[in-house]
């Protein structure tokens, strides 16, 4: 088990990375691929202190390898699902799972528009991990709404489980059901299916983790990053403006002191 995971592997996923080895922490980050990012497009970045005119991508690679050295785990993947448990939680990516003590959200802004009755029926038939999820509907119907790279592979995985698997491309889908998915309208036809998979690049934290409180689209936490879910922290452009790399990099790593904290260790 691992003493954080953090996901994200922006300025503040990567500084919390820093800060928690060099708080004797295990450190895992899961990040979708870095050249994704907003921050990777930059050409050049004049307000960053120290480091006048550096781009986006040397910076990144700058605070990936700075993290690296200091021994934290770097994972190229997307984070779809996260289970708290009794003192730990199990942060589903790809096709693994990985646990551990405290959990710190650097996701940067989820740009993602909901579909009609997506976040009413997540739980009741609505899913983002195929891992997670999938064996509950073996010889059922379930519509893959196909909105990330590796979609296909998922729903190839759910297929090779027993699912009978209708994949969508479309972004024009409803998902209907009275307390439980029970059908889904794709481009104006309706397919009758027990459960529904919504396969995004990236799902906002509020969906991630569940009972998650936002405000105004952001995560909402303290100054001390800590969030109303015990356990779980919050830095960077994900619990809002200013969207700049150095408040990203404090937030960082005041997050990892606070998770250091949280988990019984002494700062």
């Amino acid at each position: 088990m691992q003493d954080t995971i953090i996901v994200g592997g922006g300025p503040a996923g990567l500084s919390a990375a820093i800060t928690a080895r060099q708080r004797g922490m295990s450190a895992t980050v899961v990040s979708n691929d870095a050249s994704k990012s907003g921050l990777y497009k930059a050409r050049e970045i004049g307000n960053y202190p120290g480091l006048p005119g550096i781009s986006g991508p040397e910076l990144l690679d700058k605070l990936a390898g700075h993290a690296a050295i200091a021994g934290a785990t770097l994972i190229t993947g997307k984070v779809n699902a996260v289970l708290p448990a009794e003192g730990a939680f199990h942060v589903g990516f790809g096709a693994e799972i990985l646990t551990s003590k405290s959990l710190i959200l650097a996701t940067g802004v989820a740009q993602t528009g909901l579909f009609p009755g997506e976040e009413e029926l997540l739980g009741s038939g609505v899913s983002y991990c195929a891992t997670c999820d999938g064996m509950l509907y073996r010889g059922k119907r379930v519509c893959v709404a196909c909105l990330a790279p590796d979609a296909d592979e998922e729903a190839e995985y759910l297929s090779s489980i027993g699912c009978d698997v209708v994949k969508l491309k479309t972004k024009n889908l409803v998902i209907r059901g009275e307390g439980r998915v029970t059908s889904v309208v794709a481009d104006g036809d309706e397919i009758e299916c027990d459960g529904v998979f919504v396969l995004r690049r990236a799902v906002a934290p509020h969906l991630l983790v569940p009972g998650l409180e936002t405000e105004n689209g952001h995560v909402k936490a303290s100054a001390s990053a800590a969030t109303n879910v015990p356990g779980v922290f919050a830095a960077g452009d994900c619990v809002g403006a200013p969207y700049q790399v150095a408040k990203a990099v404090g937030e960082g790593l005041v997050a990892a002191l606070s998770a250091s904290e949280y988990i019984g260790r002494a700062y």
